[in-house]
């Protein structure tokens, strides 16, 4: 695993042992970053499922101000500060499941939400429906929201829908 573009692009990244843990691969993080580059300058992040820490680190070398990380595992959490200390960067790292980090920023909101939680877990409608709930989502913000299904929730559209094999990247906005 590496950043793949800007201020820390080529740098290595420390990743989890064996295949427990699904990081997003790097074609699939180019193809996401080459939409999403023009939203990060000065743009607050949430990486709500931070694994290695690898989108918001990606964000905060392409420009983004700030990146919140949340994992609900502690070794995620040591993963994402080990990643964070090999590129020098201090960033707020919580340790919580994603209803509870939600809830614990309510208010805060952000121009970016990416949510790569577990494929067989069925999260979409929940967060997405806790995001509006909590006011996390500055107006034009995204979630984008990885998964191996089709996705959808109530009050909320796929603004932008890719599929990278069996991977599917939705980037939700609210609707109007």
């Amino acid at each position: 695993m590496r950043i793949v573009a800007g201020k820390y692009r080529g740098r290595k990244l420390a990743a989890f042992a064996g295949e427990k843990i699904r990081p997003t691969p790097d074609r699939v993080k180019e193809s996401l970053f080459e939409i999403l580059t023009p939203r990060l300058t000065g743009a607050r992040v949430l990486d709500l499922f931070s694994g290695s820490g690898a989108l918001g680190l990606e964000c905060l070398s392409r420009g983004a101000s700030e990146a919140v990380f949340n994992d609900g595992s502690a070794e995620g959490v040591s993963l994402t500060r080990k990643n964070l200390a090999l590129l020098g960067i201090r960033a707020e790292v919580r340790t919580a499941d994603y209803a509870a980090c939600l809830s614990s920023l309510k208010g805060q909101a952000f121009d970016l939400i990416f949510c790569d939680p577990p494929y067989a877990e069925d999260y979409c409608e929940d967060i997405l429906s806790r995001v509006a709930e909590y006011g996390l989502l500055k107006a034009g913000g995204l979630v984008v929201y990885e998964s191996e299904r089709e996705e959808s929730a109530e009050g909320w559209r796929a603004a932008d829908y890719r599929r990278y094999g069996r991977v599917k990247v939705f980037f939700f906005e609210r609707e109007p």
